[in-house]
This record gives C-alpha cells, structure tokens and sequence, in this order.
C-alpha cells in the first residue's frame, strides 16, 4: 500500500485519448488530421486528441471526439495500447490511450473535418507529427493489416454495395501491396461471404461492374463454428 502522505505524487498524471481514424472513399484510404490550436507545437499537424475526465470512460471520451471531429460516432472501433514515455509531452505526464476506426469517408465527413479544424490526409502522405503521434499513426497501421488480415473488418470502409475493384483497392491501400485480379477475386469467394445483389453499376472508366454486399448473418454463424477469415 502506498503510504497516504505520498499518494499525491501518483495522481499527477492527466489520461488523454486519441483516435486513428481511417476512411476510405472508394478510391483512397484517408487518415483524420488537425492542427494544434495552442503551445506546446502550435499549428503542428497531430491526431485528434481529447484530455480525459476523472468521471469519464475512455469510451466515452473517444465518442466525444468522434462527434467533434466528424459529427457522429457511427464508426468501428479498437483500443490500441497505451503511449506513456515520460516525457512525450512537454508541459507534464500525459498517457495518450488512443483508438484507431473504420468508416466509409462521404462528402459529410469532409465537409465536417473541414468545419471542425481537421483534414483528410491520403494514408500515404502522413505529415511529420507533433509529440509520438507519427509512432502512434504507424501503431495503428499494423493494427489494421492485421485485422485486415484476419478480420473482415475492410467491409466497415465500404458502402452496403460495393464493387470487387473498390474492394481489392481497399486492401491493395491497406496492406500495401498489389493483387493479382484473379487471385484477390479467388481469395474473397473462396470465403463464402459475399452476396450478389444482382445489381450493377457503371464505373467512371465507362465499364459495367457487379455490386456485391458483406453477408454479416452468415460470417457471425461461420465464426461460432470457429471459422478464421484469412487473406
């Protein structure tokens, strides 16, 4: 037990949560930046970020931020692993606990990232960062090959149709790597867990494509039965 007339200089530390957000807009994976508005790195490119309340859940906070950043929390979310160096931040002790998401990037969310001091930065084109944020970006970029890897956890950054080539783009992003067509496609029926909707649509380059949606009811079933989706 910690002797009570030392307890002071255990609570002297502030709890922060971050979040990683990707969004694909059917063509580019996206990350959610925003700019410092005060010292320490003022004007400095960093994650969103938000201080967290005594009486406050890290879900919570991470929901509050979610609606300042984008204007809703309709988004997949993990916890990543806690980012404590001692003195990652200049002005005191600070624990960032972040989060990374999945979502599908619609005009409404660039119109309010832009609304809200915040930026959609290509998933390849990550400016230097202010405090560890940068490690904090690359963390949550392995994360999601992963997941990407294991979990169907891609279909969150695609509309309820989609086509095959917006699907492989996503991973192709994602994992950084090219697909062979036939091969992508191969892996993604072999899988069972794609629905033709009997739909099609014309592509910008003028072509005819399929859509295609994520059969979630079937996936849940498989999973009970222990099945692993591997890419």
């Amino acid at each position: 037990m910690i002797p009570d007339n030392n307890k002071e200089q255990y609570f002297n530390v502030a709890l922060a949560t971050g979040i990683v957000l990707f969004a694909f807009d059917l063509e580019h994976l996206h990350i959610l930046l925003t700019r410092k508005k005060e010292e320490p790195f003022k004007g400095a490119w960093v994650i969103p970020s938000r201080y967290v309340k005594a009486d406050e859940s890290l879900e919570e906070n991470v929901k509050v931020l979610l609606k300042n950043t984008i204007g809703h929390e309709d988004v997949y979310l993990e916890q990543l692993n806690a980012f404590a160096k001692v003195y990652r931040n200049p002005i005191g002790r600070v624990v960032n606990i972040p989060f990374y998401g999945l979502m599908q990037l619609t005009e409404k969310e660039f119109k309010n990232a832009e609304k809200n001091n915040c930026k959609w930065i290509k998933y390849h084109d990550v400016p230097d960062m202010a405090f560890d944020h940068n490690e904090i970006i690359d963390y949550a970029k392995e994360r999601l090959k992963r997941r990407v890897k294991r979990r169907p956890v891609g279909f969150n950054s695609l509309p309820k149709e989609f086509t095959l080539n917006q699907l492989q783009t996503l991973y192709e992003q994602a994992l950084n790597k090219i697909f062979d067509k036939r091969n992508f496609r191969k892996k993604i029926f072999n899988s069972q867990l794609l629905v033709d909707t009997g739909k099609t649509i014309i592509t910008s380059q003028g072509k005819e494509s399929k859509l295609y949606k994520f059969d979630m009811e079937r996936y849940e079933k498989m999973s009970l039965k222990g099945y692993d989706f591997l890419f």
